[in-house]
């Protein structure tokens, strides 16, 4: 594996230049701010070199691990980092153009920059996104959600690319198979744009509730280095109200502690260790089903770690 990853690195840096980062460090790309470094990555800076990138890592023929990185906020990259190439979205792929309705966005653009445009130009209907900070291609990918809402309910489509197969598809929230913090996309697809069909509005309503999202989050949800919530609600429950219930509000391992605020957070401390916020994952996972009965399934995408440290 290493021999072709470093066959297609080189590759990649002949076509690509300074797109390319050797040794490439990923906590400062991702919300937690902690974790190791990836062999390369590659920020695809338009069309011509997306095409390129497919066509080098279509050689690879899978020999050749890879990591679409959006935003970083809902991903864990461990210590010792990642082994592959990671491919990231430039700021070609940040635009933001609206007609009547419909509101057609790039993967790279951040949902809270999604969210004050459209409540800008008097649509209602993405106002929870301001309070989830990942990018478009990161809430295809996830279904990402809040406040009630969810990316489905507004998705028209979605067009991807299959970074091994060059192949390019275009769907609706069936096509993509979106369910709960879930979609039927692999790990070699990059969305590579979205559009969102929303209902006309008053831009002054829609900015009173933007405000109230922001507060909330503000007032309910801790800040510093984290992924937001850790695991996702299992049917008819909370999964913060589980943690709490198993007394582990505050619980530490090493640099990472379960929030004392909101207990579906967990905090990396600054310079700390991803891998303490993974055992701390496991631990919260082993004694929230020792306690309740109930198996909680991290939301998090957990990169790089090892059987040893992996939550089941």
């Amino acid at each position: 594996m290493e021999r072709a990853v470093t066959r297609a690195a080189d590759r990649l840096e002949s076509l690509l230049g300074a797109a390319v980062t050797r040794d490439a460090p990923l906590g400062a790309r991702t919300t937690y701010r902690v974790g190791g470094p990836a062999a390369m990555v590659v920020e695809v800076g338009g069309d011509e070199q997306l095409d390129m990138v497919t066509a080098c890592l279509g050689q690879a023929a899978g020999a050749v691990p890879i990591l679409v990185l959006g935003n970083g906020s809902n991903v864990l990259v461990a210590d010792r980092g990642f082994p592959g190439i990671v491919v990231t979205l430039g700021a070609a792929f940040g635009a933001v153009e609206i007609d009547g309705t419909v509101v057609r966005a790039g993967a790279a653009v951040s949902l809270p920059v999604l969210a004050r445009r459209s409540v800008v130009a008097g649509l209602r209907g993405l106002e929870w996104a301001v309070g989830v900070p990942g990018s478009v291609g990161g809430a295809v990918r996830m279904n990402a959600g809040g406040h009630g809402a969810e990316t489905r309910e507004v998705l028209r489509w979605a067009r991807w690319v299959d970074l091994v197969t060059g192949e390019f598809t275009c769907g609706d929230a069936e096509r993509l198979g979106l369910g709960y913090r879930c979609s039927a996309l692999g790990p070699t697809h990059l969305v590579v744009e979205a559009a969102f069909g929303l209902q006309a509005g008053d831009a002054d309503a829609g900015g009173r509730v933007v405000a109230e999202v922001v507060r909330w989050r503000r007032e309910h949800q801790p800040g510093g280095s984290n992924a937001g919530s850790v695991f996702s609600n299992p049917p008819g429950a909370s999964a913060g109200a589980l943690i709490d219930a198993a007394g582990l509000k505050g619980y530490r391992i090493g640099t990472a502690e379960v929030s004392p605020k909101h207990a579906n957070f967990i905090q990396a401390d600054q310079g700390g260790s991803a891998d303490d916020v993974a055992r701390l994952i496991r631990h919260v996972q082993d004694e929230v089903e020792r306690v309740t009965g109930v198996l909680l399934y991290p939301e998090v995408r957990l990169i790089g770690f090892g059987p040893e440290l992996h939550p089941r």
